[in-house]
């Protein structure tokens, strides 16, 4: 439930950093600026919200008075009945708003596909996905960047890695990671039988140094030439790069610039990344017990979404979402899912909260 006392408190703190903004020490001190000018944005909201919340009180109040008036009472009673509605759904933003934010939603993201039960068919599959969020990520205005691309023979790949970044990137693809399964005819498939594959897909927030420090002892740096695609130069240099973290076992690997320094600084932001993820997992044990449990083992059992399309259909199984509009969905047309996801995990924070 909402909390007045807290409500009044976030007021006075808005107007306080107002005040503070417009003080010239603050002005001249960029780095104080810059995180009061972003305070100030987060707390907008809320106290708009909170000013139409004390705005419908007062007027139920006055309504109420007429209630037993002789000639006013019918409309009085209309108008409160209207009234009341409108405070139920400003309570309902304002226990929105009151959640406590995840500190990840505005980073940028490592998005990881990797092809896995089907072969040939999954491999082609993760191409599909990774489209799909290309589409979405241009429909938003965000900017796709590669950072490690492994090819199948058959044209698909193997795993295939980026950095997604723009306006509030994870708060939108946080609840992507899992298994996605594809049932569909390949285009090798003589007898138009449907064949079943899946892919994983793991987001992981974006982080920076300040956040996550590797300690350089606990790296093993190996280098070694670019296979694939790349001319002539990927044979001549070791310009491909291999970081194993061995307190943890992580591996990862960047061929995708020509430049051994490029390379190394893309692997860095990834193996940052999957070290932050390893430790949102630790501290919320009672949510995922391990990295596994949030991109599964690529089989089939662990879906989260069933691509299906000979039916047209798209079901997210974690809600019980089922659309038919398979091929707007692999064009980008990804609002409807999202938001529904956002709707279906935020209900369930406010009860928890409620509880």
């Amino acid at each position: 439930m909402y909390n007045i006392e807290k409500l009044e408190e976030v007021v006075d703190r808005f107007h306080e950093v107002e005040g503070l903004l417009s003080d010239p020490k603050v002005i001249a001190d960029q780095n104080q600026y810059r995180s009061l000018t972003k305070e100030h944005a987060a707390l907008a909201e809320l106290v708009e919200v909170y000013a139409e919340y004390r705005r419908v009180e007062t007027e139920i109040d006055g309504t109420r008075g007429l209630l037993q008036d002789p000639d006013l009472g019918a409309m009085a009673k209309e108008e409160l009945f209207g009234l009341e509605a409108q405070q139920a759904a400003t309570v309902a933003n304002l226990k929105v708003l009151l959640r406590p934010k995840d500190p990840n939603d505005e980073k940028n993201i490592i998005l990881e596909i990797r092809a896995g039960t089907g072969g040939d068919e999954a491999a082609l599959f993760a191409g599909s996905l990774f489209r799909m969020y290309g589409r979405y990520a241009d429909n938003k205005g965000w900017k796709v960047e590669f950072i490690s691309v492994s090819e199948s023979e058959a044209g698909g790949y193997k795993e295939m890695i980026a950095l997604i970044s723009g306006k509030d990137v994870y708060s939108r693809l946080k609840f992507e990671s899992g298994v996605h399964r594809v049932q569909r005819v390949p285009e090798t498939e003589s007898q138009g039988r449907i064949h079943t594959s899946a892919c994983t897909v793991a987001v992981l927030p974006e982080v920076d140094d300040v956040e996550v420090t590797i300690d350089p002892g606990d790296l093993r740096v190996d280098l070694f030439r670019a296979s694939g695609a790349g001319g002539q130069h990927v044979n001549k240099t070791e310009s491909a790069i291999r970081l194993t973290h061995l307190p943890t076992g992580l591996v990862v690997s960047c061929q995708d610039e020509k430049s051994q320094h490029k390379n190394r600084a893309k692997a860095m932001k990834v193996m940052q990344s999957r070290l932050y993820d390893r430790m949102l997992v630790d501290q919320q044990a009672e949510q995922a017990a391990d990295r596994k449990s949030q991109v599964g083992s690529g089989d089939r059992s662990g879906r989260i979404r069933t691509y299906n399309f000979p039916q047209g259909r798209c079901t997210d199984h974690r809600i019980g979402l089922t659309l038919y509009k398979l091929e707007a969905i692999m064009q980008g047309d990804l609002d409807e899912i999202i938001e529904s996801l956002l709707t279906h995990y935020q209900a369930e924070a406010l009860s928890g909260q409620a509880e």
